[in-house]
Protein backbone atom coordinates (compact mmCIF):
# COMPACT_ATOMS: atom_id res chain seq x y z
CA UNK A 1 0.00 0.00 0.00
CA UNK A 2 0.74 3.78 -0.90
CA UNK A 3 1.71 6.26 2.46
CA UNK A 4 1.02 9.56 1.39
CA UNK A 5 1.90 12.67 4.13
CA UNK A 6 2.26 16.21 3.69
CA UNK A 7 5.47 17.21 4.81
CA UNK A 8 5.61 21.32 4.79
CA UNK A 9 4.66 22.37 1.41
CA UNK A 10 5.33 19.00 0.03
CA UNK A 11 3.44 15.81 -0.16
CA UNK A 12 4.96 12.65 0.35
CA UNK A 13 4.55 8.87 -1.13
CA UNK A 14 6.23 6.39 0.32
CA UNK A 15 5.29 2.53 -1.63
CA UNK A 16 6.74 -0.63 0.79
CA UNK A 17 5.95 -4.21 -0.24
CA UNK A 18 7.65 -7.20 1.19
CA UNK A 19 10.91 -8.35 -1.05
CA UNK A 20 11.43 -4.93 -2.14
CA UNK A 21 13.30 -1.74 -0.98
CA UNK A 22 10.93 1.19 -0.36
CA UNK A 23 10.15 3.90 -2.81
CA UNK A 24 9.61 7.31 -2.34
CA UNK A 25 8.41 10.57 -3.62
CA UNK A 26 7.90 14.65 -2.90
CA UNK A 27 5.14 16.27 -5.19
CA UNK A 28 3.94 19.91 -4.69
CA UNK A 29 0.38 18.61 -5.31
CA UNK A 30 -1.88 16.12 -4.00
CA UNK A 31 -2.91 14.93 -7.60
CA UNK A 32 0.21 14.30 -8.87
CA UNK A 33 1.15 12.15 -5.71
CA UNK A 34 -1.65 10.42 -6.01
CA UNK A 35 -1.26 9.58 -9.35
CA UNK A 36 2.17 8.30 -9.22
CA UNK A 37 1.05 6.28 -5.81
CA UNK A 38 -0.90 4.37 -8.36
CA UNK A 39 0.97 3.89 -11.12
CA UNK A 40 3.64 2.55 -8.37
CA UNK A 41 1.10 0.71 -6.86
CA UNK A 42 0.48 -1.19 -10.14
CA UNK A 43 4.14 -1.79 -11.24
CA UNK A 44 4.47 -3.10 -7.10
CA UNK A 45 1.64 -5.39 -8.21
CA UNK A 46 3.59 -6.77 -10.86
CA UNK A 47 6.91 -7.51 -9.15
CA UNK A 48 8.42 -4.40 -10.87
CA UNK A 49 9.84 -2.45 -8.32
CA UNK A 50 13.35 -2.91 -7.04
CA UNK A 51 14.79 -5.39 -4.90
CA UNK A 52 15.54 -4.86 -1.19
CA UNK A 53 19.41 -4.76 -1.41
CA UNK A 54 19.25 -4.23 2.19
CA UNK A 55 19.72 -8.65 2.33
CA UNK A 56 22.98 -8.35 0.46
CA UNK A 57 24.33 -6.35 3.96
CA UNK A 58 24.34 -9.83 5.76
CA UNK A 59 25.68 -12.83 2.79
CA UNK A 60 29.10 -13.13 2.14
CA UNK A 61 30.76 -14.05 -0.58
CA UNK A 62 31.42 -17.65 1.18
CA UNK A 63 28.03 -18.08 1.88
CA UNK A 64 27.01 -18.50 -1.56
CA UNK A 65 29.91 -20.57 -2.62
CA UNK A 66 28.97 -22.82 -0.27
CA UNK A 67 25.57 -23.17 -1.20
CA UNK A 68 27.03 -23.46 -4.77
CA UNK A 69 29.10 -26.29 -4.12
CA UNK A 70 25.75 -28.22 -2.57
CA UNK A 71 23.09 -27.45 -4.65
CA UNK A 72 25.17 -26.54 -8.09
CA UNK A 73 28.62 -28.18 -8.48
CA UNK A 74 27.78 -32.27 -7.73
CA UNK A 75 25.66 -32.13 -11.07
CA UNK A 76 28.46 -30.76 -13.12
CA UNK A 77 30.63 -33.71 -14.95
CA UNK A 78 33.77 -32.05 -13.78
CA UNK A 79 31.88 -31.38 -10.06
CA UNK A 80 34.77 -33.10 -8.29
CA UNK A 81 37.35 -30.80 -9.05
CA UNK A 82 35.35 -27.89 -9.08
CA UNK A 83 34.40 -28.58 -5.50
CA UNK A 84 37.88 -28.62 -4.82
CA UNK A 85 38.72 -25.48 -6.41
CA UNK A 86 36.21 -23.72 -4.69
CA UNK A 87 36.72 -25.52 -1.36
CA UNK A 88 40.45 -24.06 -1.87
CA UNK A 89 38.88 -20.14 -2.74
CA UNK A 90 36.99 -20.32 0.82
CA UNK A 91 40.16 -19.79 2.67
CA UNK A 92 40.60 -16.78 1.31
CA UNK A 93 39.50 -13.69 2.93
CA UNK A 94 37.49 -12.61 -0.06
CA UNK A 95 34.98 -14.97 1.22
CA UNK A 96 34.27 -12.67 4.17
CA UNK A 97 32.91 -10.09 2.18
CA UNK A 98 29.52 -9.05 2.07
CA UNK A 99 27.87 -9.01 -1.38
CA UNK A 100 27.05 -5.45 -0.50
CA UNK A 101 30.37 -3.97 -0.37
CA UNK A 102 32.14 -6.47 -2.71
CA UNK A 103 33.58 -5.15 -6.27
CA UNK A 104 35.31 -6.33 -9.23
CA UNK A 105 38.45 -4.22 -7.20
CA UNK A 106 38.17 -6.96 -4.47
CA UNK A 107 38.52 -10.16 -7.79
CA UNK A 108 41.08 -7.93 -8.98
CA UNK A 109 43.34 -8.22 -5.66
CA UNK A 110 41.98 -11.73 -5.32
CA UNK A 111 43.26 -12.32 -9.27
CA UNK A 112 46.92 -10.63 -7.97
CA UNK A 113 47.46 -12.47 -4.68
CA UNK A 114 46.50 -16.27 -6.91
CA UNK A 115 48.67 -15.51 -10.19
CA UNK A 116 51.68 -15.67 -7.51
CA UNK A 117 50.84 -19.40 -7.96
CA UNK A 118 49.30 -20.26 -11.02
CA UNK A 119 48.94 -19.79 -14.22
CA UNK A 120 46.85 -16.70 -15.66
CA UNK A 121 44.77 -19.43 -18.11
CA UNK A 122 44.60 -21.87 -14.34
CA UNK A 123 43.36 -18.56 -12.97
CA UNK A 124 40.47 -17.92 -15.45
CA UNK A 125 39.06 -21.65 -15.82
CA UNK A 126 38.72 -21.65 -12.02
CA UNK A 127 36.81 -18.14 -11.83
CA UNK A 128 34.37 -19.29 -14.29
CA UNK A 129 32.34 -21.51 -11.94
CA UNK A 130 32.33 -18.00 -10.05
CA UNK A 131 31.10 -15.65 -12.35
CA UNK A 132 28.25 -18.64 -12.80
CA UNK A 133 27.75 -18.18 -9.14
CA UNK A 134 26.49 -14.66 -9.66
CA UNK A 135 24.37 -15.67 -12.43
CA UNK A 136 22.68 -18.39 -10.58
CA UNK A 137 22.49 -16.24 -6.97
CA UNK A 138 20.41 -13.12 -9.68
CA UNK A 139 18.42 -15.85 -12.04
CA UNK A 140 17.88 -18.57 -9.39
CA UNK A 141 17.89 -17.56 -6.06
CA UNK A 142 16.20 -14.19 -6.48
CA UNK A 143 19.09 -11.88 -4.58
CA UNK A 144 19.42 -8.24 -5.86
CA UNK A 145 23.03 -8.26 -7.34
CA UNK A 146 22.80 -5.81 -10.20
CA UNK A 147 26.54 -7.12 -11.94
CA UNK A 148 28.73 -9.75 -12.29
CA UNK A 149 31.65 -8.53 -10.53
CA UNK A 150 33.73 -10.89 -12.36
CA UNK A 151 32.49 -9.92 -16.03
CA UNK A 152 34.85 -6.91 -15.95
CA UNK A 153 37.43 -8.60 -14.49
CA UNK A 154 40.90 -8.33 -16.83
CA UNK A 155 43.81 -10.59 -16.88
CA UNK A 156 46.52 -8.85 -18.30
CA UNK A 157 49.31 -11.47 -18.07
CA UNK A 158 50.01 -12.87 -20.79
CA UNK A 159 47.95 -16.29 -21.61
CA UNK A 160 50.07 -18.70 -22.47
CA UNK A 161 48.94 -21.31 -25.60
CA UNK A 162 50.94 -24.40 -25.22
CA UNK A 163 52.42 -25.57 -29.19
CA UNK A 164 54.03 -28.32 -28.09
CA UNK A 165 54.71 -31.33 -30.43
CA UNK A 166 56.61 -34.65 -30.55
CA UNK A 167 60.30 -33.96 -31.87
CA UNK A 168 61.77 -36.52 -33.77
CA UNK A 169 62.47 -39.60 -31.48
CA UNK A 170 60.09 -38.99 -28.80
CA UNK A 171 57.45 -40.97 -29.64
CA UNK A 172 60.07 -43.70 -29.74
CA UNK A 173 61.56 -43.35 -26.21
CA UNK A 174 57.97 -43.33 -24.86
CA UNK A 175 57.00 -46.51 -26.21
CA UNK A 176 60.35 -48.13 -25.21
CA UNK A 177 59.70 -46.65 -21.68
CA UNK A 178 56.07 -48.44 -21.33
CA UNK A 179 57.80 -51.71 -21.59
CA UNK A 180 58.59 -51.27 -17.91
CA UNK A 181 55.01 -50.28 -17.17
CA UNK A 182 52.74 -53.08 -14.77
CA UNK A 183 50.21 -52.22 -17.58
CA UNK A 184 51.06 -52.77 -21.15
CA UNK A 185 47.78 -51.05 -22.28
CA UNK A 186 49.41 -47.67 -21.88
CA UNK A 187 51.13 -48.53 -24.92
CA UNK A 188 48.38 -48.77 -26.57
CA UNK A 189 46.66 -45.70 -24.73
CA UNK A 190 49.32 -43.48 -26.41
CA UNK A 191 49.01 -44.77 -29.86
CA UNK A 192 45.17 -44.66 -29.78
CA UNK A 193 45.17 -40.79 -28.80
CA UNK A 194 47.61 -40.26 -31.62
CA UNK A 195 45.08 -41.93 -33.73
CA UNK A 196 41.72 -40.53 -33.04
CA UNK A 197 43.25 -37.02 -31.06
CA UNK A 198 40.63 -37.95 -28.36
CA UNK A 199 40.68 -36.84 -24.32
CA UNK A 200 42.46 -38.87 -21.34
CA UNK A 201 39.00 -39.07 -19.52
CA UNK A 202 37.23 -40.20 -23.03
CA UNK A 203 39.84 -42.86 -23.43
CA UNK A 204 39.41 -44.14 -20.39
CA UNK A 205 35.59 -43.78 -20.51
CA UNK A 206 35.59 -45.75 -23.61
CA UNK A 207 33.25 -48.83 -24.06
CA UNK A 208 32.95 -51.84 -26.31
CA UNK A 209 29.19 -50.80 -26.54
CA UNK A 210 30.46 -48.12 -28.14
CA UNK A 211 32.41 -49.25 -31.06
CA UNK A 212 30.81 -50.66 -34.14
CA UNK A 213 34.32 -52.55 -35.60
CA UNK A 214 32.52 -53.09 -38.68
CA UNK A 215 31.80 -49.84 -39.48
CA UNK A 216 34.97 -48.71 -37.95
CA UNK A 217 32.86 -46.25 -35.98
CA UNK A 218 33.69 -44.80 -32.13
CA UNK A 219 30.14 -43.21 -30.87
CA UNK A 220 31.54 -41.13 -27.46
CA UNK A 221 28.10 -40.51 -25.95
CA UNK A 222 29.51 -38.02 -23.25
CA UNK A 223 31.86 -35.36 -24.10
CA UNK A 224 33.89 -32.24 -22.69
CA UNK A 225 31.17 -29.76 -24.31
CA UNK A 226 28.17 -31.97 -23.44
CA UNK A 227 27.66 -33.30 -27.22
CA UNK A 228 27.97 -36.60 -28.31
CA UNK A 229 30.04 -37.29 -31.44
CA UNK A 230 30.70 -40.53 -33.45
CA UNK A 231 34.02 -40.49 -34.86
CA UNK A 232 35.93 -43.08 -37.64
CA UNK A 233 38.87 -45.16 -36.92
CA UNK A 234 41.73 -45.01 -38.92
CA UNK A 235 43.84 -48.32 -39.50
CA UNK A 236 46.26 -46.93 -36.06
CA UNK A 237 43.32 -46.62 -34.21
CA UNK A 238 42.06 -49.94 -35.27
CA UNK A 239 45.35 -51.48 -34.42
CA UNK A 240 45.91 -49.94 -30.86
CA UNK A 241 42.41 -51.46 -29.35
CA UNK A 242 43.47 -54.60 -27.32
CA UNK A 243 42.76 -57.89 -28.54
CA UNK A 244 40.60 -59.14 -25.38
CA UNK A 245 37.54 -57.42 -23.83
CA UNK A 246 37.36 -56.24 -20.21
CA UNK A 247 34.97 -57.98 -17.92
CA UNK A 248 33.33 -54.55 -17.12
CA UNK A 249 32.81 -53.54 -20.31
CA UNK A 250 35.88 -50.95 -20.93
CA UNK A 251 38.41 -51.06 -23.46
CA UNK A 252 41.29 -50.10 -21.73
CA UNK A 253 41.42 -51.61 -18.29
CA UNK A 254 43.25 -48.09 -17.11
CA UNK A 255 41.34 -44.96 -15.27
CA UNK A 256 42.19 -41.63 -16.35
CA UNK A 257 43.81 -40.86 -13.05
CA UNK A 258 46.02 -44.27 -13.43
CA UNK A 259 46.87 -43.03 -17.01
CA UNK A 260 47.75 -39.66 -15.48
CA UNK A 261 50.20 -41.16 -12.98
CA UNK A 262 51.33 -43.79 -15.35
CA UNK A 263 52.36 -40.77 -18.35
CA UNK A 264 54.14 -39.00 -15.67
CA UNK A 265 56.60 -41.99 -15.16
CA UNK A 266 57.25 -42.94 -18.78
CA UNK A 267 58.04 -39.27 -19.72
CA UNK A 268 60.77 -39.52 -16.52
CA UNK A 269 61.92 -42.39 -18.11
CA UNK A 270 62.21 -41.71 -21.74
CA UNK A 271 63.51 -38.25 -20.49
CA UNK A 272 60.74 -36.42 -22.44
CA UNK A 273 60.54 -32.99 -20.81
CA UNK A 274 57.51 -30.65 -20.83
CA UNK A 275 55.23 -32.92 -22.52
CA UNK A 276 51.85 -33.31 -21.34
CA UNK A 277 49.13 -36.49 -22.06
CA UNK A 278 47.02 -33.62 -23.35
CA UNK A 279 49.52 -32.45 -26.13
CA UNK A 280 48.98 -35.76 -27.77
CA UNK A 281 45.67 -34.30 -28.54
CA UNK A 282 47.67 -31.14 -30.15
CA UNK A 283 49.88 -33.64 -32.21
CA UNK A 284 46.90 -35.45 -33.53
CA UNK A 285 45.13 -32.56 -34.69
CA UNK A 286 48.36 -31.17 -35.86
CA UNK A 287 48.72 -34.57 -38.35
CA UNK A 288 44.90 -34.34 -39.43
CA UNK A 289 45.54 -30.96 -40.62
CA UNK A 290 48.66 -32.20 -42.67
CA UNK A 291 47.07 -35.00 -43.96
CA UNK A 292 45.22 -32.74 -45.85
CA UNK A 293 41.71 -32.84 -44.07
CA UNK A 294 39.70 -29.65 -43.41
CA UNK A 295 38.29 -28.10 -40.52
CA UNK A 296 35.18 -29.76 -40.35
CA UNK A 297 36.35 -32.89 -41.10
CA UNK A 298 38.99 -32.10 -38.51
CA UNK A 299 35.89 -30.91 -36.00
CA UNK A 300 33.65 -34.25 -36.98
CA UNK A 301 36.71 -36.20 -34.96
CA UNK A 302 38.05 -33.68 -32.35
CA UNK A 303 34.64 -32.42 -31.13
CA UNK A 304 35.50 -28.78 -31.28
CA UNK A 305 32.16 -26.40 -31.93
CA UNK A 306 34.16 -23.39 -32.75
CA UNK A 307 36.91 -23.10 -35.76
CA UNK A 308 38.49 -20.64 -33.61
CA UNK A 309 39.41 -22.77 -30.74
CA UNK A 310 39.82 -25.96 -32.93
CA UNK A 311 42.83 -23.69 -34.44
CA UNK A 312 44.62 -23.44 -31.37
CA UNK A 313 45.31 -26.70 -31.32
CA UNK A 314 46.56 -26.90 -34.67
CA UNK A 315 50.55 -25.84 -35.01
CA UNK A 316 51.75 -27.10 -38.31
CA UNK A 317 55.61 -28.83 -38.08
CA UNK A 318 58.07 -26.70 -39.33
CA UNK A 319 59.75 -29.54 -41.28
CA UNK A 320 56.31 -30.23 -42.84
CA UNK A 321 55.88 -26.82 -44.13
CA UNK A 322 59.69 -26.72 -44.91
CA UNK A 323 58.81 -29.78 -47.71
CA UNK A 324 55.70 -28.19 -48.87
CA UNK A 325 57.66 -25.02 -49.71
CA UNK A 326 60.50 -27.55 -51.74
CA UNK A 327 57.75 -29.32 -53.74
CA UNK A 328 56.02 -26.43 -54.83
CA UNK A 329 59.63 -24.39 -55.56
CA UNK A 330 60.55 -27.82 -57.44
Amino acid sequence: MATIRQRGKKWQVQIRRAGSGAVSKSFLRRKDADAWARQMEVQADRSELPADSSVLKSVKLGDLITRYRKEVTPKKRGGKVEDAVLARMLLDAICKLPLSTLTTADFARYRDRRLACVAPTTLKRQLNPIQHLFEVAKRDWGFPIKDNPIKALRFYAKMRMRTRRLRPGELNRLLKATRSCRNPAIAQIINFALATGMRRGEIANMQWKDLDLKRRLLTIPVTKNGHARTIPLSNDAIKALPKRRSIDGRVFAMTGNAIHLSWDRITERAGVDDLRFHDLRHEAISRFFELGLTIPEVATISGHRDATVLLRYAHASSSAVFNKLNRLAA
